[in-house]
């Protein structure tokens, strides 16, 4: 197995400076770039907020901007060099974690990373734990009772709950409990309340759980399909093996049968998937999500840096995200042999 994971380690190199060479020639033919953006501020009348650092002086009111005055800010931003140098600039700057400054947060990538992380972590643990929880047990369930009521009845739900969008969920929830038209039960809004440093710690734990409820509700309801038809299926496909009649005609009771044979076959598809979706969970927020309730994630700081053409922080961020991603498909790929001893990496390519 090492020679394998060797492996896939030097071909993680390739593939992550190819995800990030082809959005780099993308973002060098999107029009509005970040000179263009503070170009149209000044000459707007602004002083383009955060983005102004190193730029007093170079608006002239009505002349708008002198052709020396855009070629200052071209070399602010790095865009006097040509695209290769500052591609491989970028890459050497990468690979040794120094991911940039934003144009418009006057703060390293890295550190705004690191600050939008508590809600992330919070959405993405919680529907992680919350998901499986549920989904594998009521996936078991309907495989033993297999076209019954509860099974019927149980598929309706988690499949009309599949089809209800996130975000249009969220804000029925708001309306019914966040104080619109019916009642005020839980916050409107953030992770937790303006006091909480104030609060004891009991109070802390409750407050934080509170102002969760909806988002997390939101976040989970259309994710219990898949987990749940997949470990469902899985199941079905392994009681119907001829070694489970053998197992069976020998004596064995049925829980025997299910939890000492079927089980642990029957589980490698769906947790084989658990390394992706718990990076997944904490590191792909819902950006509609994280604006209806007003949660400052990863998903809204994604979504506002592709608007503002802040591109230290689109690259910043896929870079980090697509290493994580690689290194999730080889925690997926190893969990196999460690569930499955019957999978050899070994034999590979012969």
């Amino acid at each position: 197995m090492a020679s394998y994971i060797l492996k896939r380690i030097l071909l993680m190199l390739p593939t992550l400076v190819g995800v990030m060479l082809i959005t780099f020639v993308v973002t060098q033919f999107v029009p509005g770039g970040p000179v263009e953006q503070l170009i149209s501020q000044l000459e707007g009348g602004t002083r383009a907020g955060e983005a102004s650092s190193g730029t007093e002086g170079l608006y002239r009111g009505g002349k708008g901007l002198s052709e020396e005055h855009i070629q200052k800010l071209n070399a602010q931003y790095g865009f006097d060099k040509p695209a290769p140098q500052r591609f491989l600039n970028m890459m050497w700057n990468y690979f040794q974690f120094d991911l940039g400054e934003s144009y418009f947060h006057n703060k390293s990538v890295m550190d705004l990373i690191i600050s939008k992380l508590p809600v992330s972590i919070s959405l993405g643990l919680w529907s992680f734990i919350i998901v499986y929880s549920v989904c594998i047990p009521l996936g078991i369930k309907k495989a033993i009772k297999d076209g019954t009521r509860f099974d019927v009845v149980t598929s309706t739900l988690i499949l009309a709950g599949y089809a209800i969008p996130g975000f249009v969920l969220g804000v029925v929830l708001l309306v019914l409990f966040g104080g619109g038209s019916f009642w005020n039960i839980f916050p409107l809004k953030g992770i937790i309340s303006d006091n909480w440093a104030e609060l004891p710690w009991y109070a802390i734990v409750l407050d934080y759980l509170w102002h969760m409820v909806l988002p997390i509700t939101a976040s989970v309801i259309g994710s219990f399909a898949v987990i749940t038809m997949l470990t469902k299926n899985s199941f079905i496909e392994e009681i119907r093996k001829q070694y489970v009649i053998t197992a069976r005609a020998k004596g064995l009771t049925d829980n025997a049968v299910l939890y000492k044979h079927v089980f642990r076959n029957a589980m490698i598809p769906v947790i084989t998937g658990f390394p992706g979706a718990f990076i997944a969970a904490f590191f792909t927020g819902s950006l509609l999500i994280e604006t209806i309730f007003s949660l400052d994630g990863l998903g809204l700081l994604s979504y506002e840096s592709i608007l503002k053409r802040d591109y230290p922080v689109v690259l910043g961020s896929l870079f980090f995200y697509t290493i994580l991603g690689l290194v999730a498909k080889l925690l997926a790929d190893i969990s196999y042999v460690l569930i499955d001893p019957r999978i050899q990496f070994e034999s590979v390519g012969r």
